[in-house]
């Protein structure tokens, strides 16, 4: 499916490219969170004569990727799980967790499908996520996980 980009997207393009991309991604992420739209003439036309209100909104939007980018890159997050005798964690810990975890501590909105772990956390020890704040800004937030101490 063809579609005309509203903003940059990492390893997709910049502002007004028109590129081909699979019909659920364009229409389940791209087209319904305002990223792209369908390319038509009428579209490509509308993106070519508003880029630059697009490129200082994109502007913008990497500023404040760039704020955020300060407050939270190495920071450390402790997590207290329960966990089984051989260190397994009794469920992982998900993206969503740790954008709350997040938002708590730092009074910062994470959308969980911004933060890429890499791999499950499902043990006790230290992780490293990265955390996706704009299409050439990335976070790294370390992430420590130990046993819940017992309260008998």
């Amino acid at each position: 499916m063809e579609i005309v980009l509203l903003e940059n997207i990492k390893n997709l393009g910049k502002i007004g490219d028109v590129v081909n991309v699979k019909r659920g991604y364009s229409r389940n992420f791209l087209i319904k969170y305002g990223k792209a739209l369908k390319a038509s003439e009428v579209n490509i036309d509308l993106v070519n004569k508003k880029k630059t209100d697009l490129s200082e909104k994109n502007i913008t939007f990497k500023k404040n990727a760039k704020k955020i980018f300060d407050i939270i890159n190495k920071k450390n997050y402790k997590f207290s799980k329960r966990t089984k005798d051989n260190d397994e964690l009794y469920g992982s810990i998900k993206p969503k967790e740790l954008s709350k975890a997040i938002e708590n501590i730092e009074k910062i909105e994470i959308r969980p499908s911004q933060i890429d772990l890499g791999k499950k956390i499902e043990k006790v020890g230290s992780y490293e996520a990265k955390i996706n704040l704009h299409a050439e800004i990335q976070a790294r937030i370390l992430i420590a996980v130990v046993k819940e101490e017992d309260k008998t």
